[in-house]
């Protein structure tokens, strides 16, 4: 198949752990990587937010070309709205020039479907839409501290009611698509995100501390992703100290991520805050704000840590988790969103309440006090993300996502019988 994967302000070329670059930039990367391992053209689109980029670039085979849409700077995407007619109009003009034509499309985010749905009305190519986040989700737990504007329910709204296919993330992404948006769970798909197993994977824990400078010995706490407030690193932190003042335990936490490779609290200003929260706490001299770091590292921070938490007040899957299971690490995570999904209660970590600094203490001082706990829970952890979370897998089940809404074979390009497929494609993405 020829397919267009389209991700606004999620470049597949970007380094995540900056404040716009996560998980949506990792999933189109990978996804877009392995569609093209399985020989698949790929194309992803996504806005020229730097005036010396090229107009395309290679990413392993996968075309990424840089839409003129707005101003070629660095925005934040809740600036982008009124540019998407313009994002929207080079994709038309860009798909009509192919000498072969694109069989469909996947949008990513609202802003990305809504450019999406004016290329599908003008050129009749099928849409499948992974919103990443939900902005009636989203306004429930940041009330005003959202910056999206309110025609983003209604731009959602459309894409639920005219995409081809929805992609789901987890159980509560597709629970929430039908009881805020009143999708139609029968064009409902749940993929979840998934790891590279090249890129992580266990490393001895001795020999990953000694190549991060870290010490050998002691229970070390690992925080890892954006730096936003919306993640939950405030309540980390008072763990840490709750750990120390209620339990008696010691530890350090290492806090990667950020809009710099080393620390700082201008580049990234939620540092500040968060120092303060640490010298409140107690836990200053214990937290080390460590900066962004490349992809190719972080699997020795996982595999150095003791335990991986991530405790944000929302998240519509969370991709860190499965990282860190991936390396054997435990985890502990907030029960929400995708994290409930992802990590097993009791099995490959626990799952506490958002915002609740004593609960998460109570779970660190357990794996703390019994490292052969803390050993089986990694390795159960690692079982489980090799067995549902690996992107070839993702890309399994998105081919066939596709080739249902497209009428094509999955591996063929070619046309099939369009019953057939659809009851093969159904099985095969579930």
């Amino acid at each position: 198949m020829k397919i267009a994967m389209i991700s606004e302000h999620a470049s597949p070329l970007a380094l995540a752990g900056s404040v716009d670059s996560g998980g949506q930039n990792i999933y189109v990367a990978n996804v877009a990587r392995q569609l093209q391992r399985s020989g698949h053209e790929v194309d992803v689109f996504t806005r020229r937010d730097r005036a010396l980029l090229p107009a395309i670039s290679n990413m392993d085979g996968v075309r990424v070309i840089h839409v003129p849409a707005g101003p070629p700077l660095q925005l934040p995407k809740e600036q982008l709205l009124p540019y998407m007619g313009e994002f929207a109009d080079f994709l038309t003009g860009f798909f009509r020039r192919q000498r072969a034509p694109y069989q469909v499309m996947h949008a990513n985010f609202f802003m990305s479907g809504l450019a999406g749905l004016k290329v599908k009305r003008a050129l009749g190519i099928p849409l499948v839409t992974t919103f990443h986040a939900l902005g009636r989700v989203r306004r429930l737990h940041q009330g005003s501290d959202d910056g999206f504007p309110d025609e983003r329910f209604a731009i959602e709204d459309e894409l639920v009611r005219h995409s081809d296919a929805i992609i789901a993330e987890c159980p509560q992404d597709e629970s929430d698509l039908i009881e805020m948006y009143h999708a139609d769970a029968e064009r409902i798909e749940i993929v979840p995100c998934g790891f590279d197993a090249e890129e992580f994977h266990p490393m001895d824990r001795n020999e990953a501390r000694k190549a991060l400078g870290w010490p050998r010995n002691g229970f070390i706490v690992l925080q890892l992703g954006r730096i936003v407030q919306r993640k939950g690193i405030d309540n980390v932190i008072l763990g840490l100290g709750a750990l120390k003042a209620q339990h008696g335990i010691d530890a350090q936490l290492y806090v990667v991520g950020g809009n710099s490779d080393t620390p700082n609290e201008i580049a990234t200003p939620e540092i500040a805050r968060l120092r303060g929260i640490a010298r409140h706490a107690g836990v200053e001299h214990a937290t080390i704000f460590v900066g962004r770091r490349g992809r190719e590292q972080l699997h020795q921070f996982y595999s150095a840590a003791s335990v991986f938490v991530t405790t944000p007040w929302y998240e519509p899957f969370g991709i860190t988790p499965v990282e860190a299971m991936a390396c054997g690490t435990p985890v502990i995570g907030a029960n929400v969103g995708g994290i409930r999904h992802s990590v097993k209660d009791g099995e490959t970590g626990w799952l506490v309440p958002p915002r609740d600094p004593a609960a998460l203490a109570m779970r660190l001082a357990a794996l703390q006090r019994d490292p052969a706990l803390a050993r089986r829970m990694g390795e159960a952890g690692l079982a489980r993300a090799r067995t549902e979370f690996t992107w070839s897998g993702v890309a399994t089940a998105l081919k066939a996502v596709y080739a249902r809404v497209a009428d094509v074979n999955a591996d063929s390009g070619r046309s099939h019988v369009a019953g057939t497929l659809r009851s093969a494609a159904g099985g095969a993405a579930h």
